[in-house]
């Protein structure tokens, strides 16, 4: 899928992939006969593994990006943020940082605490992190706030999951465990930051049996081919 001149140019571009089953069919379908394949490294699964195996690869490998590739549940109207499409995110948001759960959530930022309050305005972290060089709107796009992705501890289990996070997040089109994590680490190591996700189910559905997981694997491969052309 991807153009092998793109790949060598895009070497020290570090591709990070939460869990081993996503890595998998990522590694096959970034791959090239006879040419090397980008470093893709796992950083496993949810916001604290994430952000922790994030930290440790950016000061060991001292990458110029990373991206960040794997799966995530639609949270938009049935027309957007397709299952088995794939899309890139110009930002990303944190839920479950703060005080309640539910409808009753507060984040640490309307509560006034940033959850890393830097002196530096480009290091600091708060409930929302823009993401590297990503156009202002995205494909399956809903709102004004272009493609948001929210990251939570855990992910939605029912439809009224679903409602309360789209309440509190309107311009949220998906969800995942990991891409606030990884983009927090990123900023604190001043490292640009993209995502990709590949949207395997809708938010709320645990029925495994009518996900779409190498597909929406498979679009996000073919997404990231066409980013590493771009990046400068």
């Amino acid at each position: 899928l991807c153009h092998p001149t793109a790949l060598n140019r895009r070497s020290n571009m570090l591709i990070l992939v939460p869990t081993e089953l996503e890595q998998a069919v990522l590694l096959d379908a970034l791959d090239l006969p006879g040419r090397p394949r980008p470093p893709v490294e796992l950083i496993g699964f949810g916001l604290v593994a994430a952000a922790a195996r994030t930290a440790q690869l950016l000061t060991d490998r001292r990458p110029d990006g990373v991206l960040l590739l794997g799966i995530a549940g639609s949270l938009a109207a049935e027309d957007h943020c397709l299952v088995g499409r794939a899309y890139r995110f110009n930002q990303v948001a944190c839920h479950g940082v703060g005080v309640g759960t539910g409808p009753d959530f507060v984040s640490a930022g309307q509560l006034g605490w940033p959850q890393w309050p830097a002196a530096d305005p480009a290091t600091a972290v708060g409930d929302l992190l823009k993401l590297a060089d990503a156009p202002a709107h995205s494909a399956g796009a809903a709102g004004s706030g272009g493609c948001l992705l929210l990251s939570a501890a855990a992910a939605s289990a029912s439809a009224d999951d679903v409602a309360v996070r789209r309440r509190l997040f309107p311009d949220a089109v998906a969800e995942d465990m990991e891409g606030f994590a990884v983009a927090a680490a990123c900023r604190l190591a001043g490292v640009p930051c993209r995502i990709i996700r590949g949207i395997s189910n809708r938010a709320g559905d645990r029925d495994k049996a009518g996900w779409q997981i190498e597909p929406a694997l498979r679009a996000a491969a073919e997404l990231a081919c066409g980013l590493l052309e771009d990046v400068p």
